[in-house]
């Protein structure tokens, strides 16, 4: 077996259950109905549209389908990339393509991107918090993963600075995420031109990770990406630039397991050749139907406003008692805690059937600091209705408990 296997950590969700298992629930909330807002699943209704597509198109089960993608598929996503990001040149040919959901993508890309056998030491960036599969895809590269805290103090942001020049010239690949997860925070365009400077200095590939890019209150400027970034800082090839995107958030689809990859032709070239072997093509049926779904933005407008609706509702009630703040975009909340966030989850479960996501769960210490510690992530992906009422009840738990 392989051993890096061993360097892999429990995934939060593991660690949460762990967390509590076993907790009787106290005799007041036995008839309360459990709401579970730890996990960052969609819960509004998939567009109609797609459902339809897929009833047209089962046909395509029969159809062994094609690893680069249907062309068909990979020029819409160009439109949307041109439209949605107002750039004028992307290439269905050669700068993009489908992929079973930004997770496997980001998986797999990060295979491709490391060669331990050159460099015995290779290391991999990665914001804490994190995605975890940003951390398990580089253990089984053979790399090591360096993480830089976000910072509190200023919405977030990644402190490019605190990185010390050793770390630099062995880094192979920096992930980053904007809309972060689980902060909600957007990468400016200064930001953007620090680290396309950095990799154009140490050679490093970015990997942007933007499956929350449409998650967003719609009076606000929609979120920087990284394609539109390095279009306007001048990077017209992408170099060194792959960004991962999603149908799961955008339009309510996690079950689909599709997006997309694009950027830097070269890169991707390799990434296709990987992918024959790897055997991540995505069939015809799911071509269809995410053809309809990146087509289609009434249905993305709509969701956004779910999204909005909830956060505006939400965020004024958990204020009374918790240190909670708008995001910038994304559907979590990013919220303090009075007492140890393990603590905190435990007994909200305990006292309210409430499930939130421990802080600590999705970062590790770095620099003799969790920056998870005291904190929750709320992800507002049930109704209106269930969101209230568990913030009601997270608001009469502080009340009771501190």
């Amino acid at each position: 077996m392989n051993k890096r296997l061993n360097k892999l950590n429990p995934y939060p969700f593991e660690n949460l259950r762990a967390l509590l298992k076993n907790v009787d629930i106290e005799n007041e909330s036995h008839d309360a109905i459990p709401i579970n807002l730890s996990i960052g699943e969609p819960k509004h209704p998939s567009p109609p549209i797609v459902k339809k597509t897929i009833i047209e198109n089962l046909s395509g089960l029969s159809v062994y389908p094609s690893t680069k993608g249907d062309i068909v598929l990979r020029e819409v996503i160009c439109k949307w990339i041109k439209n949605r990001y107002k750039i004028e040149s992307v290439d269905a040919e050669s700068q993009v393509l489908p992929a079973l959901g930004s997770r496997e993508a980001l998986f797999s890309f990060t295979q491709i991107a490391i060669d331990s056998d050159s460099d015995p030491d290779p290391i991999v960036i990665c914001p804490n918090p994190f995605y975890q599969i940003y951390e398990g895809a580089t253990f089984l590269a053979g790399a090591k993963p360096y993480y830089i805290n976000l910072d509190q103090g200023s919405n977030f942001s990644y402190d490019w600075d605190s990185v010390p020049e050793n770390i630099w010239k062995k880094t192979k690949l920096v992930f980053v995420c904007s809309p972060g997860n689980p902060a909600g925070n957007v990468i400016n365009l200064d930001e953007w031109r620090k680290i396309f400077h950095l990799s154009s200095k140490y050679g490093f590939i970015i990997a942007s990770d933007e499956c929350y890019s449409e998650i967003y209150d719609e009076t606000m400027t929609p979120p920087l990406g990284g394609m539109q970034a390095a279009d306007i800082i001048g990077v017209k090839d992408f170099k060194n630039l792959v960004v991962f995107s999603s149908l799961s958030k955008r339009s309510s689809l996690p079950g689909l397991r599709s997006g997309f990859i694009a950027g830097d032709s070269e890169l991707l070239n390799k990434f296709l050749l990987y992918r024959t072997y790897n055997g991540s093509a995505m069939g015809p049926v799911v071509v269809s139907a995410s053809i309809a779904a990146w087509n289609d933005e009434i249905h993305v407008q709509e969701n956004r406003k779910l999204y909005t609706n909830k956060i505006s509702t939400v965020l004024p009630i958990l204020q009374k008692v918790l240190d909670v703040s708008r995001p910038q975009a994304s559907f979590y909340l990013w919220a303090k805690t009075p007492m140890s966030d393990t603590i905190f989850t435990r007994e909200l479960y305990k006292k309210t059937t409430v499930t939130v996501l421990p802080g600590s769960f999705l970062a590790r210490e770095s620099l003799g600091t969790n920056p998870g510690n005291n904190r929750i992530r709320i992800a507002l992906v049930s109704s209106l209705e269930e969101c209230v009422e568990a913030a009601n009840r997270i608001v009469n738990f502080v009340k009771n408990s501190i």
